[in-house]
């Protein structure tokens, strides 16, 4: 299998995995305080991981002093980022939520280019404007349908362009599944933390079963989407991200019932068709 293909599936495995713990999450909804919710699931995540490190022995901790600052970063993301999401998770449909997502090539390229002195000519930065339109399509502030929870899924977007970025610059020699260990166990940590703030109420087996289903796929979640930033051409597989647009839109219709109206759809197929080109751009420079 080329790296490229075996990306491009790592990229849809990420974004199903993600969707699928989306999904579990929401279902519990507001019936359980948030940092009670994420410690749980991170406790079940980090048994997991422990296992299947013991099992493939590919967790070390010899690691260099610029790659474990670097950790640091992406753990400090990764909770700012698990706060923000699940807030907006909560009050928001799970597509609606997803399309705003679809805006990370978007800043990712623009990290790329602000960060990394990486130049982004201007149909690429005329690409990034007119798909932030699409993403203010989604959001639709100062209107009646504005969400304000809308905003958490935009700083969610922001930290995890920090995130990924913060991959890109990690050593090959970094097991991606220490650095998946280190994402759970910072947010575990923090949220037990956070959990004490409030009372816990009882785990009734339906909500111990939609945990451990969160838990599963986050965990592949994570461990994908490291692998997936260390593996090919970024540029072409990049794109298949998108693919997460369709499982939220096909879990929030059959286990929610909902629906994006027009603006939603017309502002998502604006974020994606400019992701799409300016991944497009990408590649064709690095043929020219």
């Amino acid at each position: 299998m080329s790296p490229n293909l075996a990306g491009a599936l790592l990229m849809m495995a990420s974004m199903a995995c993600f969707t699928f713990n989306d999904a579990a999450t929401k279902s519990i909804g507001t019936q359980m305080p948030l940092f009670q919710m994420l410690f749980l699931r991170g406790v079940l995540s980090t048994i997991l991981i422990l296992f299947l490190a013991r099992t493939l022995g590919t967790v070390h901790f010899r690691i260099r002093r610029d790659d474990w600052l670097l950790i640091a970063l992406r753990c400090v993301a990764e909770v700012v980022t698990a706060y923000f999401f699940l807030n907006a998770l909560f009050n928001m449909q799970l597509a609606n939520l997803t399309a705003i997502l679809q805006a990370l090539p978007l800043t990712v390229t623009l990290g790329t280019a602000l960060f990394f002195g990486e130049k982004v000519g201007w149909r690429r930065m005329l690409a990034i404007v007119v798909g932030f339109s699409g993403v203010l399509l989604i959001v639709r502030p100062g209107t009646d349908g504005f969400n304000v929870y809308a905003l958490y899924g935009l700083a969610a977007v922001m930290c995890v362009t920090v995130r990924d970025l913060a991959t890109k610059k990690l050593s090959k020699d970094v097991p991606s599944m220490t650095v998946t260990l280190c994402a759970i166990l910072s947010v575990m940590i923090f949220s037990g933390f956070a959990s004490l703030a409030t009372p816990w109420v009882p785990v009734t087996p339906q909500f111990a079963g939609l945990i451990a289903l969160a838990a599963l796929f986050i965990l592949g979640g994570y461990y994908f989407s490291v692998a997936t930033m260390r593996t090919g051409d970024v540029s072409f597989i990049a794109p298949f991200r998108y693919t997460g647009l369709i499982w939220s839109l096909l879990l929030g219709w059959l286990i929610f019932g909902d629906w994006p109206d027009g603006l939603t759809m017309l502002g998502a197929g604006i974020v994606v068709a400019m992701g799409l080109f300016t991944l497009y751009r990408e590649r064709a420079l690095l043929k020219g």
